[in-house]
């Protein structure tokens, strides 16, 4: 038990609003620096488990009662304050957004996420909080989530440790009537009950779906075990869950949802049950779709084949048969829904194929994206050309106050007024070119430092902490090339030690992914040879806190997908709010942002069908570009030590990119552009 005075703690433990506010996250590290790290910088494990003479400690403490006091006036007052939503989304007040996605990276405590997809719906949460956007979140509770990565004897490993709600900011979610909710959702000849939890996002929260309860069948107990794990039958049925869970939960809680998002085709599954409750009023399928699809938007994620799930005929039969013939559908009408070509029983259902057909609007996450997703998808529309595919944009952005660095935010404080409430303004960020060189500087050595401690606890590595930082980090699939830079190992060995610079990895390959993993292999080989081990380091088990500091830590982030596979990507959006600088290939948002002067480019922009042959000519473009380019800037020194050359392009980076690619922009093009046309 707390002592009484410090009540106020359960309320910000259970809220993760703290976790982007810089003085509550410091008053959760002072409470027990050790065991805050130790537990991933989850405050409700440290509620559980501080002795209670250190309570009692920090109740008699008047320095830390004053800080506790501050930051819980200022989150009831951000729980009570209006914002732009208040004025602008007046038409969503009523009924709401009902958001879905199978993944959400909202905090390194909670391993509901795998990568960018599940960041990028975090983000989304987070912004709509801040903007008064009444959104409500659903997805599932993963008992085991995605995997932890463990190298041994230099190959990937997977290990699954299993969470302990009791010990997470989730709450189980309460009825009108006080009980905890149940849904039910189809699976075959019976039903799956899931209970429903709770986690509030500063003034949004996200309904959490968990299947591991004594009622059901031990298989369906499984599954919200692990996220993208198991076979395609696991899979269907973990997308029907989501689906129809969100549904379900909605209607057990009142919520009267006047526009649903999918968040990717895994989400397929809601309009699949929407449809589903009006053909059981009495209304024709082809009028149950045209209902459902006024007030559905569907954001696909991957120009990637691979990355659309599909489902055989027979396998959706088997799960949603009888819920087809409970609610008067022919089975056959649904899989029609995920194909191309309706009546083709040599066709499967694909998930992205059934979001397009019941989705009033469709966006790909960056504007190549939406041009590569039309080209991809133009047989769902064959009376229309390529550019005229109903498939627009909506580029992804990034959490200002989330991955922007207390030391950065303290700089934008003084520096930039309206950062935090106008970040799409750039009128706001034209204000940096005031801020002084030392005092640019000054932030980007304090947050390298920070990359070269975490590289010594976690990658027991010296590395120097002015030298020349390149980062990479994010999922080791093998269109992104993590191991692009290594083609040509003396010319990267010279590179590095001529002109004292060093690299940082960190990412997974999915279990699955052998050449992925390969991939993660060659990084792990190449840093324990004599020649790279001071120079080159992975840091293992990517997640959001590394994600943190490393996209803040790094002065150049390294980006060299295949073009045009990567349909957005957000991390060096995060670089650009911390000072740091892209060295990226033309593919994702990087086109948008890149104007010559504020970072560099990988290559041309042209797209290649021979990918050796692209490789060999990215690899030497990147060379290049760092030896000719970015190094040259690096070392261009005043007699004090200042880059002025190099802090000018950051002023520019910062200046032109940020109010583009912060989520705060992103929601508000999806309220102004897709929700309000299409709500209720």
């Amino acid at each position: 038990m707390l002592p009484e005075r410090l009540n106020a703690l359960h309320a910000l433990a259970h809220n993760l609003w703290w976790s982007w506010d810089p003085e509550a996250t410091r008053l959760w590290h002072d409470i027990d620096p050790l065991r805050f790290r130790v537990y991933h910088h989850n405050p409700v494990a440290l509620l559980n488990d501080v002795e209670r003479s250190r309570w009692d400690e920090l109740a008699a403490d008047p320095a830390f009662l004053d800080r506790l006091d501050g930051i819980a006036r200022r989150f009831r007052a951000y729980l009570g304050a209006s914002a732009w939503g208040t004025e602008h989304a007046r038409g969503l007040m009523k009924h709401g957004v009902g958001y879905v996605s199978m993944e959400f990276g909202l905090h390194e405590s909670l391993r509901l996420y795998s990568g960018g997809l599940g960041v990028l719906a975090g983000d989304h949460l987070r912004s709509a909080s801040d903007l008064g956007i009444p959104l409500v979140g659903f997805s599932l509770l993963y008992r085991h989530g995605y995997f932890r990565q463990v190298i041994d004897d230099g190959r990937q490993l997977a290990a699954y440790p299993a969470s302990n709600f009791e010990r997470l900011p989730v709450k189980p979610c309460l009825g009108a009537d006080g009980a905890i909710v149940e849904v039910r959702v189809p699976n075959g000849d019976r039903e799956v009950i899931a209970r429903v939890w709770q986690l509030d996002v500063g003034r949004c929260r996200l309904l959490l779906l968990d299947t591991e309860i004594d009622a059901n069948h031990g298989e369906d107990r499984g599954l919200t075990h692990h996220l993208y794990g198991g076979d395609e039958k696991l899979r269907i049925r973990q997308e029907v869950l989501l689906g129809f869970g969100a549904v379900a939960t909605a209607r057990a809680l009142g919520l009267d949802i006047g526009v649903w998002h999918l968040n990717e085709g895994h989400c397929a599954f809601v309009p699949v049950a929407l449809v589903g409750e009006h053909t059981r009023d009495g209304d024709t399928f082809e009028d149950a779709c045209a209902k459902v699809r006024q007030h559905c938007v569907f954001t696909t994620h991957t120009p990637v084949p691979a990355g659309h799930d599909r489902f055989h005929e027979p396998l959706v039969r088997e799960v949603l048969g009888s819920w087809c013939d409970d609610v008067g559908l022919d089975a056959g009408d649904v899989v029609d829904l995920g194909r191309v070509s309706p009546g083709d029983h040599a066709e499967t259902l694909c998930v992205t194929v059934v979001a397009l057909r019941l989705a009033a609007a469709s966006n790909g996450v960056s504007e190549l994206h939406g041009h590569v997703s039309r080209e991809m998808w133009t047989a769902l529309w064959p009376e229309h050309s390529a550019s005229e595919v109903p498939i627009g944009h909506v580029t992804n952005g990034v959490h200002a106050p989330y991955w922007t660095a207390p030391e950065t935010q303290a700089l934008f404080d003084e520096w930039l007024p309206g950062w935090r409430t106008r970040p799409w303004d750039p009128e706001v960020w034209a204000r940096i070119e005031e801020v002084p060189d030392e005092a640019l500087w000054d932030v980007r050595n304090r947050l390298r430092l920070r990359l070269v401690q975490l590289v010594a606890t976690r990658g027991h590595r010296e590395f120097d902490p002015n030298a020349l930082t390149i980062g990479f980090a994010r999922r080791f699939a093998p269109y992104k090339r993590g191991n692009l830079v290594f083609r040509d190992p003396l010319r990267l060995k010279r590179l590095l030690e001529e002109h004292d610079a060093q690299l940082v990895f960190s990412g997974k390959a999915h279990p699955r992914d052998e050449a992925g993993k390969e991939i993660v292999a060659e990084v792990v080989r190449v840093s324990e040879t004599f020649d790279f081990r001071e120079r080159v380091v992975l840091l293992t088990d990517y997640d959001m806190y590394v994600g943190r500091v490393v996209t803040s830590g790094a002065d150049v982030w390294l980006n060299n997908p295949r073009r045009p596979h990567e349909a957005s990507g957000t991390s060096g959006q995060k670089v650009v709010l911390n000072g740091g600088l892209n060295l990226s290939v033309l593919d994702g948002w990087w086109p948008e942002g890149f104007d010559g002067t504020n970072g560099w480019s990988i290559g041309d922009g042209q797209e290649w069908q021979d990918e050796p042959a692209q490789d060999v000519f990215d690899a030497e473009s990147l060379y290049t570009t760092l030896e000719q380019q970015v190094v040259r800037e690096w070392e261009d020194r005043d007699a004090s030590g200042l880059p002025h050359t190099w802090l000018k392009r950051v002023r520019r980076s910062i200046a032109t990119c940020a109010p583009k690619f912060t989520s705060d922009r992103m929601v508000r093009d999806y309220v102004l552009n897709m929700y309000l046309p299409h709500a209720r």
